[in-house]
């Protein structure tokens, strides 16, 4: 760890914790044939699953973490001060619903605008993710078969894989156009989507994903471990951090072009970039 990195060790531990218990409430209340869904006013998809997780979580922090402040996707922010909790409950609701196993809880936590660690945690795959920073990001069912992960090292926007979540969404953002560019010009593209694209990314299976419309629930714990993994996450322009709008997390090599081809719909020459020597 470098010197002059703050250790969150504590905060990873108590994360996983968390989502120990998030777990708990998810599986349980997956293909229940009782599950209460409703609609929010953006039309998008809640359960009671997602507000018992996220009023366990923030209950929690509360007794173990009094002074941070917590942001989370289905309740109202408490609390100021520069330590801020970040808490998506369930990270791909509409799957949840359907009964398709592509969804997590995530928990991130930052100090001021920065994401300084968090966990992922796909409790229906049997996987879970999590990193801090300065100290890289790992995979595994727990702290103790936790795994290094590392970022692909494709150089070439054509012998690149690209994962989304819908196309819909780059449409309705007006980059619709540039996407589609973007999917021909590279070799492979499918809609992993949410969380698993830029886990993917994490573990190098994935070189490029994106998304035109996220929140920064949606965001921050994703970003670390992406990030720790040696990879990029900025918003669709080109900005650090999980701020929006949108996201782009690549394996770093990669990131420069993808913005440019979303951002400004510059189309790349596939057999130019196959040719660019390596900085």
């Amino acid at each position: 760890m470098p010197a002059n990195t703050a250790d969150y060790t504590d905060d990873v531990r108590l994360a996983h914790l968390m989502a120990d218990n998030a777990d708990s409430i998810t599986m349980d209340r997956f293909k229940a044939q009782d599950l209460k869904v409703s609609a929010k006013p953006d039309l998008s998809h809640v359960t009671d699953a997602d507000v018992a997780v996220e009023e366990v979580l923030r209950k929690t922090l509360s007794r173990a973490r009094p002074r941070d402040a917590v942001h989370g996707e289905e309740l109202d922010d408490t609390g100021h001060g520069p330590r801020r909790w970040v808490i998506d409950p369930i990270d791909g609701t509409s799957n949840f619903v359907r009964g398709v196993p592509v969804w997590a809880t995530l928990i991130g936590l930052m100090v001021g605008d920065e994401v300084v660690a968090g966990v992922v945690s796909a409790p229906a795959l049997g996987r879970r993710w999590w990193a801090s920073k300065g100290n890289g990001a790992y995979a595994g069912k727990s702290l103790a078969q936790a795994k290094p992960l590392q970022v692909s090292q494709v150089a070439a926007i054509a012998d690149a894989s690209l994962s989304y979540s819908s196309l819909h969404g780059w449409v309705s953002a007006g980059w619709g156009q540039h996407f589609v560019d973007l999917m021909r010009t590279v070799w492979r593209s499918r809609a992993y989507g949410d969380f698993w694209s830029y886990m993917l990314v994490a573990e190098g299976a994935v070189d490029v994903a994106c998304e035109p419309e996220l929140a920064l629930h949606d965001m921050a714990a994703c970003d670390i471990v992406v990030t720790e993994a040696g990879g990029r996450f900025t918003s669709v322009g080109g900005d650090p951090g999980p701020h929006g709008p949108g996201a782009v997390a690549t394996n770093g090599l990669l990131h420069d072009v993808v913005v440019r081809q979303l951002l400004a719909g510059d189309a790349v020459d596939p057999n130019a970039e196959r040719d660019r020597p390596e900085n």
